[in-house]
């Protein structure tokens, strides 16, 4: 693997190069427009300093990062990649026609990486003609810091693809764990129903947000509380992955809570935004 492209230059995209390129990868990011690319830049130099300055990495480190990573607007950069790891929209369709394009564009060895968090791998893997070379890996935010990554076993991937990419998020220090697709994979199936129904409770009246997640901090040992954690993934994510694990095993008890789908009508996105069920602002 000596030529990674990442395709999204957003938060996850930034932070799954960076992973790459501290490992001594030369990864390419690439978004549509250039403003998109310039905010990326000033983004990942402005963490990497803070970083600097704070004694987390070394100048020598930051400059070391930077060098592996190039940023791009022209998607024919994966024509001979090695990897391509998309990191865009939770939207099926739209996942579907990037890789279409790819699949048109990247040599016929090129193994297809999805990044998404709940998505059938399968589904996305059916606009190519290569789903014995598509995998499922879901790193998690933030992904310069998280250890862990789901690799995930499409219909048809095969077994080389699927080593080749367990071993690569070995490479790069991480922790792999091999998932079969299923809605939600792993981790978000049992997590944001988690935070879900702490919506629920909150709807209810039972507690106040801060008890809820203290609750969860002080008698099950959470580090962060539900919903907290709920604003920091952001609230839109939330609900698309509860809605996608609903509609996939239609199983009532997946329903994303009601006051979830009005926060996201309302803006109210969590961190991101500013506000969620709690202010950041």
């Amino acid at each position: 693997m000596k030529n990674i492209v990442i395709i999204g230059a957003g938060t996850m995209g930034l932070d799954i190069a960076q992973a790459f390129a501290k490992a001594g990868f030369d990864v390419f990011v690439r978004d549509i427009k250039e403003e998109i690319i310039d905010s990326a830049k000033e983004r990942l130099a402005s963490s990497l300093s803070k970083a600097s300055k704070k004694g987390k990495i070394s100048e020598e480190e930051k400059d070391f990062i930077l060098s592996h990573i190039s940023f791009t607007t022209d998607i024919g950069i994966a024509k001979d990649s090695d990897l391509v790891i998309e990191a865009i929209v939770e939207n099926l369709d739209v996942k579907k026609q990037v890789f279409k394009e790819l699949d048109q564009i990247c040599n016929k060895d090129t193994i297809f990486a999805s990044n998404t968090s709940s998505i059938s791998i399968t589904a996305i893997a059916a606009a190519t003609n290569r789903p014995d070379r598509f995998v499922g890996m879901h790193f998690f935010n933030p992904a310069t810091i998280m250890k862990l990554v789901e690799i995930i076993r499409g219909q048809e991937t095969s077994d080389e693809a699927f080593k080749t990419i367990y071993d690569l998020t070995l490479a790069i220090d991480k922790e792999p764990i091999t998932v079969i697709e299923s809605p939600g994979f792993v981790l978000n199936r049992i997590l944001i129903p988690m935070i879900n129904e702490a919506i629920n409770v909150l709807d209810s009246g039972i507690a106040s947000a801060e008890d809820i997640d203290k609750a969860m901090q002080l008698g099950a040992n959470h580090k962060m509380g539900p919903l907290h954690l709920g604003d920091l993934i952001g609230l839109d994510v939330c609900l698309s992955i509860m809605e996608t694990i609903h509609s996939e095993t239609n199983n009532s008890k997946y329903a994303p809570a009601p006051l979830l789908r009005k926060m996201v009508r309302g803006g109210r996105l969590g961190k991101k935004a500013g506000i969620g069920f709690f202010d950041y602002k």
